[in-house]
């Protein structure tokens, strides 16, 4: 019932207006967001190549009103992009792009205009030297998100895509994309689903992990282990050994600010290790789903606010 209730507060325009007032709150989201400007993003990300350490960067934006907002999104993308290849950390650094930043359900032409902007941030990751990852949202994205990956694929076969372990169409999803080339990042799921598309209890939502991750692992393609869960850390580990795959042929992701000592431990045995780190003024639904998906990210937050004097 929290998860619900959070998941519901990061949709609502009155609670992000009382959050974003709470004085503590920009304080408390540092944790989990790089900062609001491109020159955070860049800073942040330098802090953490330099640690050993590789990154995603994720634009914040969602729910984009109309197509001059998507293409400035993309524009967004193409300075990032820019700043990595000048800075030398493209070889350590990506991008996450959501389509619905970049146009996908706008009510004429969403479709074609998301992949234009895509494109178009794709063909900067090109020029930057680096790669780009296409995020999942909830359910009703998931068909409309993998056309335009087929698409986008056929000039930038490297894209990747994200699967999310929870729905249940996501094994089989895994198969079409686990293809030589292929990059996908397995994760368990953010967002609020219905039975009748998801997997509901843990245990489920673990075993649905663990089935999608044999698969990849068994596959020809980049797995990209999207997980705090200290038992998923190990079983994708020992599903590596027995593959035989090389410790570059696969990495482990976690978000910004959150096992950071885990994160370090990892890279250090020689894994590749990549942090997903935000950064942008649209944080909110960002941090709402944070607080929704680790009661202790929650009770970091409660605190705070009762000391806020």
């Amino acid at each position: 019932m929290l998860r619900s209730a959070l998941l519901a507060a990061s949709r609502s325009s009155q609670v992000r207006t009382v959050v974003e007032k709470f004085p503590p709150t920009h304080a408390i989201v540092e944790r989990f967001v790089a900062g609001e400007a491109l020159d955070d993003a860049v800073t942040a990300c330098d802090d953490l190549v330099a640690t050993g350490r590789k990154v995603t960067l994720d634009h914040l934006g969602e729910d984009t009103q109309d197509a001059a907002q998507a293409a400035g999104t993309a524009e967004a993308y193409e300075y990032l992009l820019k700043a990595l290849k000048e800075t030398g950390l493209a070889a350590g650094a990506e991008v996450s792009v959501k389509l619905s930043a970049v146009g996908q359900f706008l009510p004429v032409d969403g479709e074609k205009i998301a992949l234009e902007n895509a494109r178009r941030i794709c063909a900067a990751a090109a020029d930057a030297g680096t790669t780009v990852t296409l995020d999942m949202e909830d359910h009703t994205t998931t068909d409309s998100t993998l056309a335009i990956a087929r698409e986008l694929r056929e000039d930038f076969p490297w894209l990747g895509v994200v699967l999310q372990a929870y729905l249940r169409r996501t094994e089989a999803d895994c198969r079409e994309f686990s293809g030589a080339g292929s990059r996908v990042r397995l994760c368990k799921g953010a967002y609020k689903e219905p039975e009748s598309v998801a997997f509901q209890g843990k245990h489920e939502v673990d075993l649905a992990y663990v089935r999608a991750l044999k698969v990849l692992m068994a596959g020809e393609g980049y797995p990209m282990i999207a997980s705090h869960d200290p038992n998923m850390i190990k079983i994708a580990g020992q599903l590596a050994q027995w593959n035989n795959r090389d410790r570059d042929s696969f990495e482990y992701q976690m978000l910004y600010g959150i096992r950071p000592e885990e994160q370090l431990r990892l890279a250090g045995e020689g894994n590749t290790m990549r942090v997903y780190l935000p950064y942008g003024q649209e944080w909110y639904g960002y941090f709402m789903r944070r607080l929704a998906e680790r009661p202790a990210n929650l009770t970091f937050f409660l605190r705070a606010m009762a000391t806020r004097g």
